[in-house]
């Protein structure tokens, strides 16, 4: 099987597997590595000091796979669908986070696809990346031609905009390359600012991006510790994660081909969309664990959670919060925990409740 049969084959598996976009980029240095070391020494990356303690690993896919000569680039799409409107005491939901954590399910595929490509190339090596490896994915994807990095910084699908996860297979067999994706940001994005302009918390930068200490995204899922004081507010309704900048984009509104069929693992799980608030509070480390351990608010932790709960009870409170927030103070063992509960109890301190 010359490279050609060899890299049409697994595309074709690939879509067998669900993923629905499938392109190739080559095992090069990505061009704009020089773009995420200066992201990283402004600090934007806030505490995710991996990306500076692999800076060299970042460098080259050789640094992932040693010998990989080329990357098959996925992308599996996830629920797109309107998201139904949180009312009072209620916490909105990232769609990605809706339903199973993607991570395992996207790493089963990826050994399935590897132990096809084997059987086709005996010789061949191959690692699975699902954004745990320090790989610039989103560029690779634009290089194979899945997309366009956007100015939210994401990676925008002509035809199916931004409602995927974005894999990688790296190989060290040969296969035939793509091309990049036409149009470019330039392009693709043009004058637009809608995504700039929506992001609740200024994050984004109109040159594509993103300051981490100041984004939804990570401080709901990844910052540790108190929230900032001034971004508390602005939370709004989101518990975990924020759609703001894909709910505006053009592309993401207004596409010209059905969306693909999704797993039904990522699909929303009973109570997801939106969250009961007061109904969260009420969960302890196991049954914390046994409602939403499955999913990416698992590995997130409940403290985590709770917290973001908290910000969100204290600037749109409801009858029910206060003494909800009452009931699992008088039980919680948890420091981080109380300390958020103490402080959205003293800010729901109101005649009205």
């Amino acid at each position: 099987m010359d490279s050609a049969e060899l890299t049409d084959a697994l595309k074709t598996e690939a879509r067998r597997l669900g993923f629905a976009l499938a392109g190739v980029a080559p095992a090069i240095a990505p061009p704009e590595h020089g773009r995420l070391r200066a992201w990283v020494a402004a600090g934007c990356a806030g505490e995710m000091g991996f990306f500076a303690s692999r800076a060299e690993a970042y460098t080259h896919p050789r640094h992932v796979l040693p010998g990989a000569r080329s990357l098959l680039m996925l992308g599996l799409p996830y629920d797109a669908v309107e998201p139904c409107p949180a009312g009072p005491g209620q916490g909105r939901i990232a769609r990605y986070a809706w339903g199973a954590d993607y991570h395992g399910l996207i790493r089963a595929r990826l050994d399935e696809l590897a132990r096809f490509l084997r059987r086709l190339a005996p010789d061949a090596r191959t690692r699975g990346a699902v954004d745990t490896a320090p790989l610039l994915e989103r560029e690779f994807g634009q290089m194979a031609g899945l997309g366009w990095i956007g100015r939210n910084t994401l990676l925008i699908n002509p035809e199916l905009g931004s409602w995927f996860f974005l894999a990688a297979l790296l190989t060290t067999a040969a296969l035939v390359p793509d091309g990049p994706c036409s149009p470019s940001r330039e392009d693709g994005c043009g004058p637009c600012r809608a995504c700039v302009e929506a992001c609740p918390t200024g994050a984004l930068s109109p040159d594509g991006q993103v300051d981490a200490r100041r984004c939804v995204s990570y401080l709901t899922m990844i910052h540790a510790g108190p929230l900032p004081p001034e971004l508390r507010a602005k939370l709004g309704d989101r518990l975990f994660g924020c759609d703001a900048c894909q709910e505006v984009c053009p592309w993401n509104r207004a596409q010209s081909t059905p969306a693909p069929s999704v797993d039904a693992a990522l699909s929303p799980m009973d109570g997801a969309n939106p969250v009961d608030l007061v109904e969260l509070l009420g969960l302890d480390d196991a049954a914390f664990r046994a409602r939403f351990g499955p999913t990416p608010l698992g590995w997130a932790g409940r403290a985590r959670v709770v917290r973001n709960a908290c910000a969100i009870l204290a600037h749109r409170p409801t009858p029910a919060a206060r003494p909800a927030l009452a009931a699992r103070l008088a039980v919680e063992t948890d420091p981080e925990v109380r300390r958020e509960l103490e402080a959205a109890l003293a800010a729901t301190t109101s005649p009205r409740l």
